[in-house]
């Protein structure tokens, strides 16, 4: 038979006094474990693991039991700090002189280096940053709810309005331990300039939207299409090359892989019919801007191992910068972990919140008052432009594997016929694929094609 608990050691239990909010903090940290992990063995909302740890409220009941038994698991693993020894910054400064006795030498300078060390920043490490601005994402969704009392629809709504000047808050707070600083630079060269409102600039994407010219939709076609969906295309494209500093002009010259920028090119014959140009779907002949990764992704198909275009493009003119590959990496892997924490948890208002933070950095840069001061419209081509190769190599991973590809439209649309789970991973992370559903009635989309012609 199995002993009932003791009455009394249940209520001691639900009695025993729990760390203060920034100990539970600590000790979660210490341990490696996620707000969704806890929260999964007590049996509540990751949103609720967040109160607790900002004190916004405290457990009771059976939840108040298993959550000190598991600190005081954690505290016996990871026990608080000792107190450090005094820092200089509790070691008052020197007494100023006597206003009748003139300050020495030795005394302004104690003085100055005194001010120089209270007044430094603070170090601070890669994972403490994240998990500081972890904190800051759910923050923002715990107040949104208790603002809106409950109301998910009206939270959501809340954080969609916020989600620019929270970007930007994330983005700012993961350069403070940067090695170089971005900046505005105003003086843009004349291609970033829009001839209009409804007119683009003369920088080309490579945006595709491509159909196969040789398949047919039809009732009773012999091969069946399934339409994929890229997860957080955008987000993945954070991780591109980007110039640092002012775009300089250059004419003719070759590609420098340290720099970065838009380059004037000859658009190289595309040939093929069972997959789209790396260019995207242009009509037009003659010259063209085209950006960093578009550029890095025709060099690449030109070498020997694909040879799918004759040569590299020649470069007429370019505007390019310094460059680094890792400016924008510390905000992807912050939304990255974000995204992933709310899908393990089901959170949909986190991970809306999530989605319209990282869409919106890339679509509103220089244009909103909340980032009006980094006017790098350069940027936004490189990131679109990379979503745009990304999904371009996916079509060729996909071609080569022996699938049909129908369909390439956008940033994350890919039609394939044939067992696509063999190319790709199907998942909800960053590098899977997922079946795209009919927004109205949740079904996946899927169709029958023929094949009416020969690929090339």
């Amino acid at each position: 038979m199995t002993t009932p608990p003791d009455p009394i050691d249940a209520l001691l239990e639900q009695a025993r006094p729990l760390p203060d909010p920034a100990e539970r903090q600590r000790l979660r940290t210490a341990g490696a474990l996620t707000r969704t992990q806890i929260a999964a063995a007590i049996g509540v909302t990751p949103a609720t693991v967040a109160k607790w740890e900002t004190g916004a409220t405290d457990p009771a009941g059976a939840h108040r039991a298993a959550y000190g038994k598991l600190l005081d698991g954690l505290a016996q693993r990871y026990p608080a700090p000792a107190a450090r020894p005094a820092t200089p910054e509790a070691v008052p400064p020197p007494a100023p002189a006597a206003p009748d006795a003139p300050e020495s030498p030795a005394a302004r300078q104690a003085r100055a280096a005194h001010d120089r060390h209270r007044n430094r920043p603070r170090p601070t490490t890669a994972e403490q940053t994240r998990s500081e601005l972890a904190e800051k994402i759910t923050a923002a969704v715990v107040t949104e709810l208790e603002r809106a009392a409950g109301d998910a629809d009206a939270a959501t709504e809340a954080l969609i309005k916020r989600a620019i000047p929270d970007v930007m808050s994330l983005f700012a707070a993961t350069r403070r331990t940067a090695r170089y600083e971005h900046t505005s630079y105003p003086a843009l060269p004349p291609i970033f300039t829009k001839p209009s409102k409804r007119e683009a600039d003369l920088v080309w994407e490579a945006r595709p939207s491509w159909r196969h010219p040789n398949l047919r939709r039809t009732p009773d076609g012999e091969l069946t299409v399934t339409a994929l969906d890229v997860n957080a295309a955008y987000l993945s494209a954070f991780k591109t090359w980007l110039p640092i500093g002012r775009l300089e002009h250059q004419l003719g010259g070759e590609h420098d892989r340290k720099r970065a920028g838009v380059y004037l090119i000859d658009p190289p014959a595309w040939r093929h019919t069972n997959g789209p140009s790396p260019l995207g779907d242009r009509e037009e002949t003659g010259p063209l801007w085209i950006t960093e990764p578009t550029m890095r992704l025709l060099l690449r198909i030109a070498g020997p191992k694909y040879g799918l275009i004759d040569a590299p493009p020649v470069i007429h003119e370019s505007w390019t910068s310094g460059a680094t590959e890792t400016l924008l990496d510390s905000l992807r892997q912050l939304l990255a972990d974000a995204r992933t924490d709310a899908l393990a948890a089901g959170d949909d208002i986190t991970l809306t919140y999530v989605k319209q933070m990282y869409a919106k950095f890339v679509s509103t840069l220089g244009e909103s008052p909340h980032n009006r001061e980094l006017v790098r419209p350069d940027w936004v081509h490189l990131i679109r432009s990379q979503a745009f190769a990304n999904l371009w190599w996916r079509a060729y991973k996909a071609a080569t594997a022996g699938l049909t590809v129908v369909t390439v439209a956008g940033t994350d649309e890919l039609h394939v016929a044939g067992d696509w789970r063999t190319v790709f991973t199907e998942g909800t992370a960053l590098a899977d694929m997922k079946v795209k559903t009919d927004s109205r009635t949740g079904d996946p989309v899927t169709y029958t094609a023929t094949l009416t012609g020969r690929d090339t």
